[in-house]
């Protein structure tokens, strides 16, 4: 059995441990995947409990130096808790960072005005006490920092050097050689070395630095450690929104108790201010509910008997009472949580450029320091000799070029670059509604080419209902066999007719042998007679009645959708349903095409009311009459061309989902169709998805701006650090500068994922691509667009005497194979017919013939 495991993870500062701590989980025997996060210092394993156990994994992490605690999963609540959250290290660096600053501020005064001739009274000629004051002074610091030493001493003998391993050894170094200088310095004052001897020496001592390098570095980690805090807002927001108790009703009295006792089927009781602990179904009351933490939406939405309510939403007005439908982890509010939080435990594809680089980052930036000591001291006595200004020794000169390289190197920054804009960009979309289940489809998303849109419930409400009955035998029983018929499925057109039958108080018959053929229709049996109900396809495959074509169609350039219901031998009847478009369809379709991506309807409707529906929002692509295993071939072939999007609400729509590059399933759509995307717009609307396909860019892009700022500030600044550039007059970065460098290296990595805070995915794009339409899909018979032809072939016919005679000449011209269109005129006593291949007129003139009609050479 495959387990996920989350685990918490202690020691880690930097990408090296991130990287090694993944590295050595990866390698045990039956672990499928890791996922190390040093912005929420946890690690997330996917294994096999039958080859290794949790205990083994978290002896692997301690045997690689570093602390594991496996966190157990709580089902009553989402799977990170607020005390994961807490920033706990914040006040902890920022206690320590004012002691050490306190000390450090007369360390650094005290050393410095000795070389630049500040005044310090007496020290200045006792240089046996500034030597033990400053002694004294740095010892503090670094013991007050001893967690940088001991972490870093620990994962240099684990063999994985990590940046506490920098700092330590930078300041450590730093801190030998200044007590060595110093004996040597107190040796000489007790033999009584002249002042100016005592001097030379005292220039070389670099207290400052040792005192210096940790608490610069602590001031980045705090600001760091501060920040980082900042970018999990978004899931501690979300979790204030859950109440602690809730009011229940048992024996129709009210009883206060926690939220964790709420069973489903409880009783519970909403009043006017107050938060919706789980999410319920209104059994009595009516009120306006407040949305907005939860999806965005900023207007209160009006709820009724019947409606359901969300945890995590605010009731405005009015007493509810409500039944509980889903509590624990399965509330919305903690499956939004539990969405947010496994997106910032995921990886982006991106990040595996750091991860690599972070490898080897470490050792590779002590090694470079080893190098350009031992070149400075072989090689660089004559560039001291001519540079006066410099008052070190070639061996401290060393030293400081040396030490700068290890401090200002940055490791971290590669660490964060990732994490943290994945963690702002997840958290700011969940505030607005988006959810992104993992870091890659925030990486992808903004990188596709086709949107390939489903048309119920995604460009539409969702919420088709009766337009109108026409029936060719008593309505009455034409409504009983239609909800008969009907009764079996679950298909929103099958719930119109339902709910319209319900109203007019109709009832079924008692049907037998039941069968629904997807994307088609459905048959059963009443009585000795089998009926049918379905669409156009259908009917020509069953059926040998005449149809109304001028009717079905008129219905359908009206934009309904014409179900017809049938027997073998006689059509009896249509039921047109319609489902009004959402209001902002259009809107979001016009600024998904100024991106420069192709948007495309993908249905099974038929196409002239698919083609009414593109028409009022402006899509260019209509793809109709597509069974539901005919989408993954649609997709599939769309793939082979670009980045493919799909979105869609039904069960149906759950293979395009998963076989899409990026699938989009609709909030209010089913279960299967969301647990199948990787991306659920919790408003349902397609402005969402615009805005969504935007935030992904402007996430990537920062993510994107974090690692160039990573990898060019180290590339820049350690030759620099080891005076690469000392012939242009860059030779006196000192160490304590490399450690402000690293601070602020790492903190800019994570103010700049916070400014994602800021962006406004809404706002449309005003720079227009354009858009470019693959010839490909003309190959389809079913595909409408724009730009794509059909071709025509008209022509004229003797006998037609009324529109009964249209009627007929046209349904036997729509059953020859290949026709996609047929428009028959009697004044002119023509017929027009429209297909997308080539279709021998010997074919037509024999359907014209066969119904009783001339066709004129």
């Amino acid at each position: 059995m495959i387990l996920d495991e989350k685990y918490k993870i202690t020691g880690m500062s930097c990408a090296a441990c991130s990287s090694r701590i993944d590295k050595v989980v990866r390698n045990l025997k039956g672990v499928k995947e890791v996922n190390v996060n040093l912005l929420t210092n946890s690690m997330v394993v996917s294994y096999d409990e039958k080859i290794v156990k949790s205990s083994t994994i978290i002896k692997t992490v301690e045997k690689a130096g570093y602390g594991a605690e496996l966190l157990i999963k709580d089902n009553k609540g989402p799977s990170i808790t607020k005390d994961e959250l807490k920033d706990i290290s914040t006040p902890k660096l920022l206690r320590r960072l004012i002691v050490s600053f306190v000390l450090l501020v007369p360390l650094f005064y005290l050393s410095m005005g000795y070389m630049l001739d500040w005044p310090i009274g007496e020290l200045k000629n006792n240089l046996y006490a500034l030597v033990i004051i400053e002694f004294v002074l740095s010892l503090i610091i670094i013991l007050i920092n001893n967690k940088f030493f001991i972490s870093g001493t620990k994962a240099l003998l684990h063999l994985s050097p990590n940046m506490d391993s920098l700092v330590m050894i930078g300041s450590g170094v730093s801190f030998i050689y200044s007590v060595v200088m110093g004996s040597i310095l107190i040796s000489n004052t007790i033999n009584g070395d002249s002042l100016e001897s005592l001097n030379m020496i005292m220039m070389n001592i670099s207290f400052e630095t040792a005192g210096m390098v940790p608490t610069l570095i602590t001031i980045g980690k705090t600001l760091e450690s501060y920040s980082k805090g900042k970018t999990t807002n978004a899931i501690k927001d979300l979790m204030d929104l859950s109440p602690k108790t809730a009011t229940i009703l048992v024996n129709e009295e009210e009883k206060e108790v926690s939220v964790e006792e709420i069973k489903i089927g409880t009783l519970f009781v909403i009043k006017p201010g107050e938060n919706i602990p789980v999410d319920g179904e209104i059994v009595k009351g009516n009120g306006s509910i407040d949305e907005s933490m939860l999806t965005g939406e900023s207007m209160p939405i009006d709820k009724s008997i019947g409606d359901i309510v969300k945890s995590g939403t605010t009731s405005i007005n009015g007493v509810l009472i409500c039944k509980a439908i889903r509590v624990g982890k399965d509330t919305t509010l903690n499956q939004i949580i539990d969405a947010v939080e496994k997106a910032a435990n995921s990886k982006a594809k991106i990040s595996k450029i750091a991860d690599r680089v972070s490898s080897i980052f470490v050792p590779a930036v002590i090694l470079a320091s080893i190098i350009v000591f031992i070149c400075w001291i072989s090689f660089g006595k004559e560039f001291l000799l001519n540079h006066s200004d410099i008052k070190s020794s070639l061996l401290s000169y060393s030293f400081e070029r040396a030490i700068a390289i290890l401090v200002i190197s940055c490791p971290c920054a590669l660490g964060l670059a990732t994490p943290v804009a994945i963690m702002v960009g997840s958290g700011k979309s969940a505030r607005n509604g988006i959810l992104f289940k993992n870091a890659e489809s925030i990486e992808e998303t903004g990188k596709v080419d086709y949107v390939i849109l489903d048309k119920t419930g995604t460009i539409t409400e969702g919420k088709p209902s009766v337009s109108k009955v026409i029936s060719y035998i008593d309505e009455n029983e034409l409504l009983s066999i239609a909800l008969t018929l009907e009764n079996g499925s679950s298909h929103p057109l099958a719930e119109a007719i339902k709910h319209y039958c319900s109203g007019n108080k109709i009832s079924g018959k008692t049907a037998m042998d039941y069968m629904t053929i997807n994307g088609r229709g459905i048959t059963a049996k009443i009585g000795k007679e089998a009926y049918f109900a379905g669409n156009l396809a259908y009917f020509k495959e069953k059926s040998s009645a005449n149809l109304d074509y001028v009717t079905y169609e008129r219905l359908s350039k009206e934009g309904s959708t014409p179900l017809l219901f049938f027997t073998k031998d006689k059509l009896l009847g249509i039921i047109a349903v319609s489902d009004k478009i959402k209001e902002d369809s259009g809107k979001a379709i016009s600024l998904i095409k100024n991106l420069g991506i192709v948007p495309v309807m993908l249905t099974g409707d038929n196409e002239l009311v698919a083609k009414h529906i593109a028409e009022q929002v402006g899509l260019d692509i209509v793809i109709s009459g597509v069974l539901p295993e005919g989408k993954l071939d649609i997709i599939n072939e769309f793939k082979k061309h670009g980045k493919v999007m799909m979105v869609g609400d039904g069960i149906n729509d759950a293979i395009a989902l998963t076989s899409a590059d990026i699938g989009v399933a609709i909030g209010s759509g089913s279960d299967v169709a969301i647990n199948s995307g990787s991306i659920v717009l919790m408003k349902s609307t397609l402005m969402d998805l615009y805005a969504g396909i935007r935030l992904s860019s402007y996430t990537y892009l920062n993510i994107k701006e974090n690692l160039f700022w990573a990898f060019i500030y180290n590339i820049i600044m350690i030759p620099i650090a080891a005076g690469a550039f000392s012939m242009v007059g860059l030779y006196r970065v000192l160490p304590w500068m490399g450690s402000a460098a690293m601070a602020a290296s790492s903190v800019f990595v994570v103010l700049n994922a916070l400014r994602i805070n800021l962006f406004n995915p809404y706002k449309k794009r005003t720079k227009q691509k354009k858009i470019i339409i693959p010839e490909f899909i003309n190959n389809y018979e079913v595909c409408l667009t724009k730009g794509g032809k059909l071709m025509e072939k008209t022509i004229k016919i003797e006998g037609m005497m009324c529109m009964h005679c249209v009627a007929h000449v046209k349904d036997a011209l729509t059953r020859v194979k290949g026709v996609d269109e047929v428009e028959v005129s009697l004044d002119k006593g023509t017929a027009t017919i429209k297909s997308k291949k080539e279709i021998k007129e010997k074919l037509l003139i024999q359907a014209v013939e066969k119904a009783g009609y001339k066709v004129v050479q």
